[in-house]
């Protein structure tokens, strides 16, 4: 049984977003502050967050950096804004998603089982696994670990599932749209800028310099490749 943790400084939105998912058969978690789901997390085994931004004592924001530094739990954010500048803030802060007030109960659904998909894919050990090597980087999908240069770098479900996408298919440019299709599972209508923001944060993770990378390279105006000597 999977564990959600949904945090939200107004108990209806709580309340609501538990009636959506108890059918499911979900373990949920509440918490009215940042402070107290960090506090959380620490204590259960938790396997998704939902968390507010704008919150009391503990913003959502805060709270999310203090969550990676204990955890690599998806993170999708609820905001009531539609700025760009917030979306990306909340996705700087380690969020894997965001889903915009008021929600509909089907895209909460939708959101919430991709991700809780790619995270038991990112933990799970099956006699399957293979190892990918390109360059200085081994992905291997059996372990689930990722080495750059000899060293293990610690990636989300997201930008795990971004880099065995590319490097899978080394060389193939990938749009914007597509990548986001192929690992979000879902239709791209708006939610494409989260790709870029993970992107950036996978680039910090396996590149010596980001600014000139080695491996993750762009390919203006059409989309990301991997590219590496196998």
């Amino acid at each position: 049984m999977h564990s959600i943790l949904i945090c939200d400084d107004q108990p209806d939105i709580v309340n609501a977003l538990k009636i959506y998912l108890t059918p499911e058969g979900y373990r949920l978690f509440e918490a009215f502050n940042g402070a107290d789901a960090v506090e959380i997390i620490r204590n259960n085994d938790i396997h998704l967050v939902l968390l507010d931004i704008m919150m009391p004592q503990m913003d959502g924001i805060t709270a999310a950096g203090k969550i990676r530094e204990i955890s690599n739990v998806p993170i999708i954010f609820l905001t009531a804004k539609s700025e760009t500048e917030d979306v990306v803030e909340g996705l700087n802060a380690g969020a894997d998603d965001y889903i915009t007030k008021p929600f509909a109960p089907v895209e909460v659904l939708a959101r919430v089982r991709s991700h809780l998909r790619r995270y038991a894919e990112l933990g799970a050990h099956t006699a399957n696994g293979s190892e990918l090597t390109l360059g200085g980087i081994t992905l291997n999908d059996l372990t689930k670990t990722v080495m750059v240069d000899g060293e293990t770098v610690s990636l989300t479900p997201t930008e795990y599932s971004i880099l065995r996408l590319l490097m899978t298919h080394p060389g193939q440019v990938y749009s914007t749209q597509a990548l986001y299709e192929a690992v979000w599972q879902e239709t791209a209508i708006g939610s494409e800028g989260a790709v870029a923001v993970h992107i950036r944060h996978l680039r910090e993770k396996i590149e010596i310099n980001p600014s000139e990378p080695r491996y993750l390279k762009v390919v203006w105006g059409q989309g990301y490749k991997m590219e590496g000597t196998s």
